[in-house]
């Protein structure tokens, strides 16, 4: 059988990255788990049990050449993944072999295990995530002086910059990092608690001193680099760990859609246009076409992703006291699948943030196309410190600007807004002098001023608290 008649996740064929994929590899999870019983050992051994440094030094040896075949063999046999993977260790470490999992039960490894995979990748998670903070905050300081029109209802509205609209998108991360980095910081070891979470097991071990059962997660913990284990358990850490895990994950997903709309909707106004490469085919029958490929594969990811998360809610809701394992087939499947995919989301993010193409004439043209609608508060006003009348004005404003529209929308002419105010007396105004009022720097309002204020008081400590993680570059596979 190859990988042509099977399936494939297109997760690992086409979007998440190596990196990713590692981490929730079988390899890093059984040396992972040989890790977590060398710890164990090494506790156990340091609270007074009979272990020798022979012991550790041959569990050590063998850390990371796992015998595969021998462990499948015996899970044939007993139909256990845990037991086949003590019974293939102790196959390497005979001296050993009888103090392998000394005490702990299947979840010892299992659970541990997936927490410091996910914090590994909820790291991983977070160097992209900076990322792309980074390459939205140099594309909003580049464009925050760019007039462009900006929409409320997709209908037009009072003007914005381009740069000023590219900080919503980033505040929006920013919020996602936060909320990473609390629940990243709050991740804890499960420890080694028992079939129950009583640790009845390491009571009868230590002979009844409760004061070595409750050292025992402390030292396991700092030998796998947490600060702690979570106080209490049933045999399984709380699956509310998984729910809070997810829900960053979505987090980041719904940004990335929603800035993600964005651009496409940009793109077919030819105002801003992600990265389209040389010889790239945007449609098989449509030879002119630039299809915003990139922002539709982040929008299609992140739905994924944030309903992917309901799975550890749901899960966390129906596990039946101590213990039940119908958690077991979703978590294999929604906590990675659901980091593999949030990794290829911030890729293309990465990719598409670094490239944007920004149309400069065209976002101008439209602008103007609009703008005799947005200037007619200022004309009025100014007629009226000419002695006109603000209510008659207004009502002649209302009038005017409703047969522009049918002009523009019936008729398909250009907009002549300022043409008929100039030719009504009433305004005592020349069409020159109303032109003057176009200036789109005048109706922008604080946005640069935003852009450098939100740049310098949110953005740069963050990205100067996370230097180090700068300067990832992303490669798209189809």
């Amino acid at each position: 059988m190859s990988d042509t008649d099977k399936y494939v996740s297109p997760l690992s064929e086409r979007y998440a990255s190596y990196e990713m994929q590692h981490i929730f590899s079988q390899d890093k999870k059984f040396r992972t788990w040989r890790r977590l019983w060398i710890a164990l050992a090494e506790a156990e051994k340091e609270l007074g049990l009979e272990i020798t440094d022979e012991q550790i030094e041959e569990l050590k040896a063998h850390k990371d050449d796992i015998n595969y075949e021998v462990a499948r063999a015996r899970e044939k046999e007993v139909r256990h993944d845990v037991m086949s993977h003590v019974y293939a260790y102790g196959v390497q470490c005979p001296k050993a072999a009888g103090i392998i999992h000394l005490g702990a039960t299947s979840c010892y490894v299992g659970d541990n295990t997936d927490i410091i995979i996910m914090n590994e990748a909820l790291l991983l998670i977070k160097k992209k995530l900076i990322n792309v903070i980074d390459k939205l905050a140099k594309f909003a300081a580049s464009y925050k002086d760019m007039p462009t029109l900006a929409f409320t209802h997709f209908q037009p509205a009072q003007p914005t910059t381009v740069g000023k609209r590219a900080t919503l998108w980033l505040q929006d991360f920013l919020m996602d990092l936060s909320d990473l980095e609390y629940v990243q910081g709050s991740l804890k070891l499960l420890g080694s608690k028992g079939t129950t979470g009583t640790q009845a097991s390491f009571l009868e071990l230590f002979e009844g001193d409760m004061t070595k059962v409750d050292a025992i997660d402390d030292i396991i913990a700092k030998k796998m680099g947490f600060d702690s284990c979570y106080p209490v358990s049933g045999q399984t850490y709380s699956r509310k760990v998984d729910t809070r895990v997810l829900n960053v994950l979505a987090g980041i997903a719904s940004s990335a859609h929603k800035m993600s709309n964005d651009i496409r909707l940009l793109q077919h106004l030819k105002e801003i246009e992600e990265p389209f490469e040389k010889s790239q085919i945007g449609s098989s029958a449509m030879a002119y076409k630039r299809n915003p490929m990139r922002s539709e594969r982040i929008a299609s990811l992140s739905r994924y992703v944030m309903i992917d998360a309901l799975n550890p809610a749901i899960t966390a809701s129906v596990q039946w006291f101590e213990r039940t394992l119908d958690d077991s087939a979703n978590k294999r499947l929604s906590i990675p699948e659901g980091f593999l995919a949030t990794d290829g989301i911030l890729d293309l993010c990465i990719n598409v943030t670094d490239g944007l193409v920004v149309n400069d004439k065209v976002i101008y043209k439209r602008l103007l196309s609009e703008l005799p609608f947005m200037a007619t508060e200022n004309i009025m006003m100014d007629s009226v410190k000419k002695g006109g009348n603000r209510q008659d004005l207004h009502e002649m404003i209302r009038k005017l600007s409703m047969e522009a529209g049918k002009h523009i929308k019936k008729d398909g002419l250009e907009n002549d807004l300022l043409q008929m105010i100039a030719d009504a007396p009433i305004f005592n105004v020349t069409l020159d002098e109303l032109k003057q009022n176009l200036n789109p720097a005048n109706y922008i309002g604080c946005a640069p001023h935003q852009v450098d204020r939100f740049i310098e008081n949110d953005v740069k400590p963050v990205l100067e608290k996370n230097k180090e993680l700068l300067g990832v570059e992303a490669e798209i596979n189809v």
